[in-house]
């Protein structure tokens, strides 16, 4: 197996094109598939701006067409070298599949492949295949760990000659994760608000990003659990009201929801009780609403955890990318999480 961990990948990176030709980036944290895959794209010494050396494609258009893929990795460039293939919001359709039982059987290719994947369960097929395969690169993105966070507010703050104080990098952590690309830009907000200040402080992260104080996300979560849809209305006014930034609160859903996730894997996994798994990995949160999440575990499956996972992760990309958006994005994103939840 040639798995590259969160930790390894930097240094993997430099070398990465002189190693592997195929490579398989998947993980709940789309934005930190996506910064990894250009990342690798571009050391592959690949021109991006040259339509004949660069194709990218989207998993759905392998489906009138399944032996589309093979025929572009393995097909010889016009003007010579390598080219590029990229391939998009892959997860485990059977036109893909059976390239790359193809490709991880026979030799290297012609032509560089990456792949960019959502969340792919552990023996899921793209994962089944890649895994076990010598010559493809498989790198999972999880959501960022505080060490990960930390670095990169360092880099982040360093390109503009800052420092951030102890009681302000806490404060930031808090407001920080989930997705990759979301982090990086909230850093660069604060960095560019900041400029000339040389160093941050706590006020500094209250005033630009905000906080959608815990008793208000905890609100908004526990009625999206709960599938009170009133409720949820009422408390996103009350948020909308203080100006706290909704992106925030979308964010702690789907760190709930990714605690659920975990949680409930751990259940299944070593036959636990709601009760035990509790006193592990939810031993941090509230003592007040542990009940309600105790019940989410008991009337949530994984299959629908990892439904309402994703729908949250593309919401959260989509409120950034798009942020005059920012409150219908969200608003109807936690609406169709909470009527989930009421079923």
């Amino acid at each position: 197996m040639v798995e590259i961990k969160s930790h390894e990948f930097d240094r993997f990176a430099e070398r990465s094109s002189d190693l592997y030709r195929i490579f398989v980036i998947y993980g709940p944290d789309r934005g930190l598939v996506s910064e990894r895959a250009k990342v690798i794209a571009g050391k592959t010494g690949v021109s991006q701006d040259d339509p004949f050396a660069m194709l990218k494609l989207d998993v759905s258009d392998l489906q009138g067409d399944p032996g589309r893929l093979l025929d572009e990795v393995n097909s010889l460039g016009l003007f010579g070298g390598s080219k590029l293939v990229w391939l998009r919001g892959a997860a485990n359709e059977k036109p893909l599949l059976d390239a790359i039982q193809v490709l991880a059987s026979g030799p290297p290719p012609a032509n560089i492949l990456i792949i960019e994947a959502g969340d792919l369960k552990k023996g899921s097929g793209l994962r089944k295949i890649a895994e076990p395969a010598k010559g493809i690169a498989v790198i999972p993105c999880y959501a960022d760990d505080i060490r990960s966070l930390n670095a990169l507010i360092d880099t982040e703050l360093a390109g503009e000659g800052l420092r951030i104080s102890a009681d302000g990098r806490e404060r930031l952590l808090e407001l920080l994760g989930g997705d990759r690309v979301a982090s990086r830009n909230e850093i660069r907000k604060l960095a560019l608000y900041c400029r000339g200040a040389g160093v941050i402080e706590e006020q500094h992260v209250d005033e630009i990003i905000g906080d959608a104080s815990a008793i208000s996300a905890d609100e908004a979560v526990d009625a999206v659990l709960t599938g009170d849809l009133a409720a949820l209305h009422r408390t996103m006014q009350k948020i909308s009201t203080s100006k706290t930034p909704l992106f925030l609160v979308l964010q702690s859903c789907l760190k709930q929801f990714q605690l659920l996730d975990l949680m409930k894997s751990e259940m299944e996994e070593k036959k636990l009780p709601p009760a035990q798994v509790m006193m592990t990995l939810g031993r941090h949160i509230h003592f007040k609403r542990k009940p309600l999440v105790e019940k989410a575990l008991r009337t949530w499956n994984p299959t629908a955890l990892a439904r309402e996972t994703e729908r949250l992760q593309h919401a959260i990309l989509s409120s950034r990318q798009k942020q005059s958006l920012e409150a219908s994005v969200v608003f109807h994103a936690l609406l169709a999480v909470a009527v989930q939840s009421g079923r």
